[in-house]
């Protein structure tokens, strides 16, 4: 791939082969006497953020000033920086950004821990919880009820939001060649595993390619999301969907797990492909199934379960006048979201179905302006996050 080839200024190589190392190695604060043990041919020099050099095949956790709390202490986050041996992207994973999104944090924890610095080619950063406001709270949102979300690339004097935002982008984001942001779904909704991605952008488009046999949906996003406050600053960056929020679902972090794997693989930072035997993205145009009636919701589909036209995809009872209503599919195509069983209201985004297309087509559709998902408030493109109430939501992102 062609960020493959952004790469560090190369040292003089010695004699012994990369493959002689043994690793990975244990993860230690970068100010460690051990983190300046290393044996073996560096091809690379030491590796600068935060205030801090990380040295060719270590692994270092440092710590990243998220602002101050109500208390007035620091709110420290931890950023988990794998420096490699070989020249390499700097790739970037970021999740928590929405608090409550817990399969992202595992699926970023497992794949920087899992990771052999010492056979590594690039960089790996690594941030399981950029909100951890949110997180401490089990929340989607900041203390004040702002979507951390909305405010890329954030600015010095803002809101709590647009400073945490400022802070993150410049300190860590600029710092990147490559970034893919992890997601849940959203209140009570679940996403098949998905990547998000502006694919009238070709650098982008070529990114994507990346993950596997994952499902790949256009998606020009809104303002102040990190990905799209990240191309902007020249930076190609991907929303990645995996499951629902407020729970672990091993199979869905299993499969985040894999993509992102691959993804390292296809961008040349790893030597030895993973469980996935050259797979490839498949491509979907997609739609929401919204209810007409409020009740209680009563799902009789599967997410990634195939359907056809005219299919009972669930249905919508109304206890008091004891009334069922069916929830139909319009098209033939595949679940990729989902709500969970709950009480609805008339409006109600409660299944979001897939239609299988070429590549080729869903690029041409986004050259020509479409901007691709439709969130679950039906929305494209939202105002002024800073203008917008508290607790308006314009998109699952």
């Amino acid at each position: 791939m062609a960020l493959a080839a952004a790469a560090q200024a190369p040292l003089p190589p010695q004699a012994t082969p990369a493959d002689a190392f043994v690793g990975p190695p244990p993860l230690i604060p970068a100010g460690d006497p051990a983190s300046s043990e290393f044996v073996g041919p560096v091809l690379v020099g030491p590796f600068t953020i935060l205030d801090t050099q990380v040295l060719p095949g270590k692994r270092a956790r440092l710590e990243w000033n998220a602002g101050m709390s109500f208390s007035g202490s620091e709110v420290i986050s931890p950023v988990v920086v794998a420096h490699g041996v070989r020249p390499g992207p700097v790739l970037c994973l970021t999740a928590g950004i929405h608090g409550d999104e817990l399969n992202s944090v595992e699926i970023v924890r497992r794949i920087v821990n899992g990771v052999e610095p010492a056979d590594l080619g690039g960089t790996l950063i690594a941030v399981p919880v950029v909100n951890l406001f949110g997180f401490s709270r089990n929340s989607r949102y900041l203390p004040d009820r702002r979507d951390l979300n909305r405010y890329f690339p954030g600015t010095r004097h803002g809101s709590i939001a647009s400073r945490i935002a400022y802070n993150f982008f410049i300190e860590i984001v600029q710092r990147c060649d490559a970034l893919v942001d992890l997601h849940t779904g959203s209140f009570d909704r679940r996403n098949l595993p998905q990547v998000r991605a502006d694919l009238s952008r070709p650098e982008v488009r070529e990114f994507t390619r990346g993950f596997g046999a994952t499902t790949v949906l256009h998606s020009a996003g809104s303002r102040g999301m990190l990905r799209n406050a990240a191309i902007q600053a020249g930076i190609p960056a991907v929303t990645f969907e995996v499951g629902g929020p407020g729970e672990l679902e091993a199979e869905e972090i299993v499969h985040g797990e894999q993509a992102i794997s691959t993804l390292m693989h296809k961008l040349g930072m790893t030597r030895h492909l993973p469980a996935w035997d050259e797979p490839q993205p498949i491509f979907y145009d997609s739609s929401w199934v919204r209810s007409d009636a409020g009740g209680l919701l009563l799902g009789r589909v599967r997410l990634g379960e195939s359907v056809e036209p005219g299919q009972v995809l669930g249905i919508v009872i109304d206890p008091i006048n004891n009334i069922e209503r069916d929830l139909v599919s319009p098209v033939r195509g595949r679940v990729i979201g989902m709500a969970r069983n709950q009480v609805v209201l008339p409006g109600f985004a409660v299944f979001h179905l897939g239609e299988e297309t070429s590549e080729q087509q869903v690029v041409s559709d986004a050259q020509r302006g479409s901007r691709g998902v439709t969130d679950e408030d039906g929305g494209r493109d939202p105002a002024d996050p800073e203008s917008l109430p508290l607790d308006d939501e314009l998109d699952q992102d």
